[in-house]
């Protein structure tokens, strides 16, 4: 097993961890609910295999899903989102720099980093509040909870990446 294989496994661990234990359990104002498993994705280098993305993806998913009663929602949400990153990063990082680099807020800049982050996030919470709910009848309850949801994790990774920075 490579170095690399067991440094993300370990981050598996850690993500699905904080969030079926910790962040699963707040929900602020009963809108808001900490996703920050999305950073999971976020994270993977450029050029990484992109099969191997979308398999990570679904398994956290799955397993979230299997310990938030959620059936299928946070899998079919983050595959999307795995399968969309790859692409995605592309049009943040410079053509000439390494074939590795890892999207953070110090290898990408601040701004960059917020224009990839926030989208990606928004369309998690979109699609993760969108197939839980399954209709638009109450939209004001379903927009309150895309818009906490977002907020609150970005607040997260954002702190996150900053005591990074340090």
């Amino acid at each position: 097993m490579s170095a690399d294989f067991l440094k993300r496994l370990g981050l598996f661990a850690l993500f699905f961890l904080i969030q079926v234990l910790v962040l699963g359990r707040i929900r602020l104002f009963h809108y808001a609910t900490p996703l920050f498993y999305v950073y999971f994705i976020a994270l993977f280098p450029r050029n990484h295999e992109k099969w191997a993305i979308l398999l990570w993806g679904f398994l956290l998913g799955l397993c979230i899903d299997i310990f938030s009663n959620t059936p299928g929602l946070a899998a079919t949400s983050l595959t999307v989102i795995a399968a969309v990153q790859p692409y995605y990063l592309e049009l943040y990082v410079p053509r000439d720099s390494a074939d590795n680099l890892k999207p953070s807020m110090l290898t990408l800049g601040p701004l960059k980093f917020t224009y990839y982050i926030v989208p990606m996030v928004l369309v998690y919470c979109l699609l993760f509040f969108s197939l839980e709910m399954f209709t638009f009848f109450n939209a004001f309850y379903w927009l309150m909870c895309v818009l906490g949801s977002t907020a609150i994790t970005l607040v997260l990774i954002f702190a996150l990446e900053i005591g990074r920075r340090n």
